[in-house]
C-alpha cells in the first residue's frame, strides 16, 4: 500500500516506537524526511542518526531515540503534522508560529531549504509549515 503523506507516516513511525519503548526506529529515506531527522538531531530531540543508502534507490533512515535517563520518559513529548496535503499551510516569516513561547521547534520548509521557524524568521523567509515538536 503507497503512503500518500510521506511525513505523516514518517512522525507515527516516530510516535509509535517511543509509545513502544524502542530505542531505534527504521523509517524509508527521502530529502524531506532527511532534512527533519538533522533539524530534530541539531535541536537535541534524538540521540543520533544514521542513513543508509545502500538497500534501495532512497534508502532508510536510523534513529536513535532520546529518553529522560531519570524518568524514561521520551525526549519528544509532542510531534504533530501541521500542513497535510489536503491543506497546505504556507505563512510568512513574521507570521510563523512559536512553539509553546519558543521551547518547541516549527519546522518550516522554505525556498532556501527546510528549517527551524527560529532560522526562517532570522532569514526573513517564510514557507510551509511541515510540523511542530516538543
Amino acid at each position: 500500500m503507497a503512503v500518500t503523506d510521506t511525513i505523516a507516516d514518517y512522525i507515527t513511525r516516530i510516535r509509535n516506537a517511543q509509545m513502544a519503548k524502542h530505542r531505534i526506529v527504521n523509517i524509508p529515506a527521502s530529502k524531506m524526511r532527511k532534512a527533519i531527522t538533522e533539524i530534530l538531531y541539531d535541536q537535541g530531540f534524538i540521540h543520533k542518526y544514521k542513513f543508509d543508502d545502500s538497500n534501495g534507490y532512497q534508502g532508510t533512515i536510523s534513529i536513535a531515540l532520546k529518553y529522560n535517563e531519570v524518568t524514561k520518559l521520551p525526549t519528544i513529548k509532542k510531534i504533530g503534522r501541521i500542513s497535510k496535503p489536503g491543506y497546505r499551510q504556507y505563512v510568512p516569516s513574521e507570521d510563523i508560529p512559536r512553539i509553546i513561547n519558543g521551547l518547541g521547534v516549527c519546522i518550516v520548509s522554505t525556498s532556501k531549504g527546510v528549517m527551524t521557524g527560529k532560522q526562517a524568521q532570522a532569514q526573513n523567509v517564510g514557507g510551509e509549515l511541515v510540523c511542530y515538536v516538543y
